[in-house]
């Protein structure tokens, strides 16, 4: 018979055992939502911090004035004067502006810390602009990216992985539900055209304060004539110039700014510089020839050193040898210092020792195969001149337009790849 006292006593030691791990797997859930509270709180510390100090730096403004009245102020605008509920815009070339490796690598945390800080500085240089006041202000962000592109550009070039740009992206639009970002799809124009469309719109709109615009290059100047004889161009703020202004660019009169440590101080790799090699048995000084295009490219998939690696010593046209150097693999191929010569690892170069591209680096197979994949996205410059390749299937560069139908240029009748074969329908 079972002693009754002992029953007891394995019914509670269940019972308390139950409890415990009931109560456990409450207090999991707590500390688990007390966590999630305790960053929504911090986010929310780090915002008001940003907008104290820069009600901080408005009070101190406006103590500097004394009694002096507004419009005797230089250089003050008069709040009357300006729309109510004014919007402060902006909008990110994302092809040609990016954040900072440092925060993109962080990922999602990354970009809600890219967040915060382009907003304080926006507030600060309105601040600094005297344009403060206002009951109501909104703030939108727009950011306009060829998100394939830019997404490989970041990996050959070392910046970050696949994972952490998502994250940033990811916590850079969630941050606020005005921060919106937009993947312009694959072509060479599409971003452009997005941002134009955009800037255009929208910086006629009167309740528009100020357009903040990054990722200017000469492609926007003629845009930004436009403004200016529009007397629109005061109320366009220029973010992250070029370090060296070309000709073109030095005549935008539109207010230009820099924010240190929030941007990439270059430009992200998204498009290789395009430049063909020579059409064989043409004159160059033919006018009717078209010789520009092209990137620098190599091996096709074609040819058989792509599973058999070239030899570290080579010889030249004289009969000579020479060691092939290896690439610097903190670099993509076409920033080495100097790039390959696409048509001598993929054909035979015509140019021999003047060629300004290198003959004398390894190659791997997987880079000589990430060449011929760029280079097919270059059109042949035989087929841009309506003539007959040569070369035929062998050829390295494109015969094809890589975006078929969906490629910019097709629907204005501009592909690049014109001749026999444009774009595929």
């Amino acid at each position: 018979m079972v002693n009754p006292s002992l029953l007891t006593l394995v019914r509670r030691h269940v019972l308390s055992s139950c409890c415990r791990d009931d109560a456990l797997g409450r207090l999991h859930e707590l500390s688990s939502a007390t966590l999630y509270r305790q960053c929504q709180f911090e986010a929310r510390i780090a915002e008001l911090e940003g907008e104290l100090a820069a009600l901080k730096l408005a009070f101190n403004t406006t103590s500097e004035l004394d009694d002096t009245p507004l419009w005797r102020v230089p250089g003050h605008t008069l709040l009357t004067c300006l729309p109510q509920d004014p919007l402060v815009l902006c909008v990110i070339d994302g092809d040609r502006l990016m954040f900072h490796p440092s925060l993109i690598e962080q990922g999602y945390q990354g970009g809600r810390q890219a967040a915060q800080d382009f907003t304080k500085s926006i507030a600060h240089e309105l601040l600094q602009q005297g344009l403060y006041g206002f009951e109501r202000l909104s703030f939108w962000v727009m950011m306009y990216l060829n998100k394939r592109a830019v997404l490989t550009g970041l990996r050959e070039d070392g910046v970050a992985s696949p994972e952490q740009f998502e994250g940033f992206l990811s916590g850079f639009g969630q941050a606020s539900p005005r921060f919106l970002i937009v993947d312009s799809g694959p072509g060479r124009d599409n971003t452009e055209s997005k941002v134009k469309e955009y800037i255009k719109t929208f910086i006629r709109i009167p309740q528009t304060l100020r357009l903040f615009f990054g990722g200017i290059d000469d492609t926007y100047v003629t845009m930004c004539d436009a403004l200016e004889k529009q007397d629109l161009s005061e109320k366009l703020v220029v973010m992250q110039p070029p370090n060296e202004l070309s000709p073109t660019m030095r005549r935008i009169s539109s207010r230009s700014i820099r924010f240190d440590g929030l941007f990439m101080s270059e430009r992200v790799t998204v498009w290789p510089p395009r430049r063909p090699g020579p059409l064989l048995g043409i004159s160059d000084s033919n006018p009717g020839v078209v010789t520009n295009g092209g990137l620098i490219s190599p091996q096709s998939e074609s040819q058989g050193s792509l599973s058999t690696p070239p030899p570290h010593s080579q010889s030249s046209a004289s009969g000579s040898e020479y060691i092939l150097k290896p690439i610097d693999p903190t670099k993509p191929l076409h920033k080495q210092n100097p790039p390959p010569c696409n048509e001598h690892y993929l054909m035979s170069c015509s140019k021999g020792p003047n060629c300004k591209y290198s003959h004398e680096w390894y190659l791997t197979p997987d880079q000589l195969d990430i060449l011929a994949r760029n280079a097919k996205k270059a059109p042949c410059n035989y087929l841009k001149n309506g003539l007959a390749c040569p070369h035929g299937e062998g050829c390295c560069w494109g015969h094809v337009c890589p975006s078929g139908s969906r490629c910019f240029h097709l629907s204005k009748g501009k592909c690049w790849f014109k001749g026999g074969q444009r774009c595929p329908i």
